[in-house]
């Protein structure tokens, strides 16, 4: 059927396109969505820029044309002889050897190309074409040094001719064995590609086939022209062409180059899906050898079954990994690593993935419905608008995974999960539910889950610059307005982790907002002290305050709510911290985390983590029996600024400490008190007096009166239990 008719039954409504015969035809550019070519013949046909969404290509049969096959096979046997006019070129130098009437230098000449080729070959069959070429740059480089050599050398006299011209033969030779090492690597790879390409066309019999005619002719033609070393090196050059050949097919790493520029070649004629979009597209059971997929939109698509997948043109995408063609076609990928691969839109339903590893991957808008990922280790794992609906989640490990309020959980089947990463010493970590006796009842794991969905978490693996955090978040949230970024919880993980967990719009791009994100924090991390200083000055005193809550969230196992953290940009406060439902003078709700203490009162806060506690403020007496009053704190400060002015400390010192405690006095003496920004400033004051105290005398002195006013202080502005102020 030709192209023209199919788009007209379409346009007409018609989407039954089962078993048609539609080779070389073109629809380029058309809107196919939905139609069904189950069955069709599609071979050499052109859907490049088409819109296929939803499109059934269930056992269809794309590749090449009988006559585009020829063709290409034809050119294959061309590149063939090209392969064995290039052996001629090192021919001409390697039959020095036995040639009688040569002349020394030229002998020479024609051992070391000897020498290199064999070399050449044993490095191509060990490490690949690519190492190689590393060893034939060495010996240029070689060359290029010996010949400066040997000018300096003829520059500093007369005296010397006779080393200099033993030393210009030897640079000679190695010239000409770098030139022969280049034309042998030339030479195995277009025999290598002309052998793949013609077993990727036409079968593995083909390729053999094309490989025999080249290493015949070569032989042939060598016997004639050389004696028995050139006979000997025509017949390894073809035997390692066709053994290569072979191995890329079979997806050896070492010859990944020679297998993309053969299934390449094998494309050329082929159908072509080249930036189509086959959103949700099916390619059950259907063969795509030699098909051309480069830039084509692969999300949710289905490979099932799929025959030759590993033969396409992938492009960028994810179908680049061999591991991930056969995931895809057999659906069978229990225990496999799969760590930090792009994956995003990749249809996995109702696969066998129990045990796999995909820490780090980006499932984005992946399908895995109805998938087992039982045990299976999500951490890290990006799983933006991923639909999880039916699928099994038992024994998963879901550390800092980054699922969004789009990530779909509809009748997961989940007993349940970890929310760390075993490590030797705590194989089973953060279990929930605590009870290893209990399990979630059905449907009991979404509801677990919500509280944390609508987050965008920002993992900090190394080298945590508290300054650098500030800068870039504040930096993010005045970059990105309408994201409504506000910061839900602060917590160390580990030694030298960190996690900033930021609440967001509902149509917020995580993905970009986390990329921008890293982007601004390590440009901060990379900038000199002095410029960091500078971009201090410029922001107002909220960066401080947000330094302040990192660097005493690194010193304690907890977690802060964004009850503790100040408004950031746009930020709205919330005073309900993790609280879901919960009111400001009323409980608290959803505290997640081991061993939790709720108190009820005014301005309770929820904490993630283990231990954490929730405590009831403005009950801090200044007396036994008297409770605080904002006046009252106002004058605490104001006689810790005395005092800190009166202390016998550098200037530096005191005027940092008696700006942080300003700070915390205009912040308490307001109509409505902004006690988490007098509270970031007071937790400043007492981490530099406590470090004074430590070093000079007079600081110690200034520490034993101070510290039982900012633990007063502290209480009254609401700092949890465990926190650094109350720690004192």
């Amino acid at each position: 059927m030709k192209a023209s008719e199919v788009l007209r039954r379409y346009k007409e409504g018609e989407r039954d396109f089962c078993r048609v015969n539609l080779r070389g035809q073109s629809f380029k550019g058309q809107n196919l969505s939905g139609a069904d070519f189950s069955y069709a013949d599609i071979r050499s046909t052109n859907f490049s820029c088409a819109k296929l969404q939803g499109a059934n290509f269930t056992g269809a049969k794309a590749g090449l044309q009988k006559r585009w096959a020829l063709i290409l096979l034809m050119l294959s046997w061309f590149l063939s002889v090209i392969s064995f006019f290039l052996f001629l070129h090192n021919e001409s130098l390697i039959m020095y050897t036995v040639n009688l009437s040569a002349s020394p230098e030229n002998k020479v000449t024609g051992w070391v190309a000897l020498i290199v080729t064999i070399i050449v070959y044993i490095v191509i069959i060990n490490q690949g074409i690519e190492a190689s070429l590393v060893f034939v740059i060495v010996i240029a480089i070689v060359g290029a040094g010996a010949r400066v050599f040997v000018g300096v050398i003829a520059f500093a006299g007369a005296t010397a001719f006779a080393k200099v011209e033993l030393v210009k033969l030897v640079v000679g030779s190695g010239a000409f064995g770098a030139f022969a090492g280049v034309v042998t690597i030339i030479e195995v790879f277009v025999g290598t590609v002309a052998f793949a390409g013609a077993a990727t066309v036409a079968g593995a019999k083909a390729g053999l086939k094309a490989g025999a005619f080249a290493g015949s002719v070569t032989i042939t033609v060598a016997g004639i022209v050389a004696g028995a070393i050139v006979v000997i090196l025509a017949i390894v050059g073809a035997i390692i062409s066709s053994l290569i050949a072979y191995q890329a097919i079979k997806e050896n790493d070492k010859y990944t180059l020679v297998r993309n520029f053969a299934v390449a070649f094998a494309a050329i004629g082929g159908t072509s899906f080249r930036a189509a979009d086959l959103t949700d597209a099916n390619f059950t059971s259907a063969q795509l050898k030699s098909t051309d997929l480069r830039g084509a939109k692969l999300i949710r698509t289905c490979f099932n079954k799929t025959k030759l997948l590993n033969r396409v043109r992938p492009g960028t995408s994810y179908l680049q990994h061999p591991q991930i063609c056969k995931l895809l076609s057999t659906r069978q990928g229990q225990d496999k690593n799969f760590d930090r691969l792009d994956l995003r839109g990749i249809n996995l339903k109702a696969a066998l993935l129990t045990d796999v590893s995909f820490i780090g991957a980006d499932l984005s808008e992946a399908c895995l419905q109805d998938a087992d990922l039982s045990r299976a280790q999500l951490v890290q794992t990006q799983l933006d608008r991923t639909d999880f609906t039916g699928a099994i989640l038992t024994g998963a490990y879901i550390e800092d995974w980054g699922i969004t309020n789009e990530t779909r959980f509809h009748e997961v089947r989940c007993e349940y999960v970890h929310m760390r990463f075993p490590t030797t010493e705590n194989p089973d970590p953060w279990r929930k539910p605590n009870n290893k006796e209990e399990v979630f009842a059905d449907g009991e794991f979404s509801d677990f889950i919500k509280p944390l969905v609508d987050t965008l978490d920002l993992y900090h693996n190394s080298s945590i610059d508290p300054r650098a955090i500030a800068i870039s978040f504040k930096e993010l949230a005045e970059n990105n307005p309408d994201a409504e970024l506000e910061i839900v919880a602060m917590e160390k993980r580990g030694k030298d982790k960190f996690l900033l967990r930021a609440k967001t719009a509902p149509l917020a791009d995580k993905s970009q907002l986390s990329a921008e994100y890293f982007e601004i924090y390590n440009q901060v991390k990379a900038l000199a002290e002095k410029e960091v200083q500078t971009l201090m000055a410029e922001k107002d005193n909220r960066i401080r305050s947000l330094e302040n809550f990192v660097n005493t969230a690194l010193k304690s196992p907890s977690s802060y709510s964004n009850t503790q953290i100040e408004e950031v940009s746009n930020m709205n406060n919330n005073p309900g911290g993790l609280s879901v439902g919960g009111n400001v003078g009323g409980n608290v709700n959803n505290v997640q985390g081991d061993n939790n203490r709720a108190v009820q009162g005014d301005n309770n806060q929820g904490v993630l983590g283990d231990n954490n506690q929730v405590t009831q403020q403005n009950q801090v007496d200044l007396d036994a029996d008297t409770p605080l009053t904002k006046e009252d704190v106002v004058k605490l400060l104001a006689k810790l600024e005395a005092l800190v002015k009166t202390a016998e400390l550098s200037a530096e010192t005191k005027e940092e400490v008696v700006e942080d405690l300003s700070a915390a006095k205009k912040a308490t003496d307001k109509e409505d008190p902004k006690k988490n920004i007098a509270l970031a400033n007071l937790e400043s004051v007492a981490q530099t007096l406590e470090k004074t105290s430590k070093t000079v005398d007079a600081g110690q002195k200034l520490w034993n009166k101070a510290k039982p006013i900012i633990t007063k202080i502290a209480g009254w502005l609401g700092a949890a239990a465990s926190s650094y102020l109350l720690k004192l």
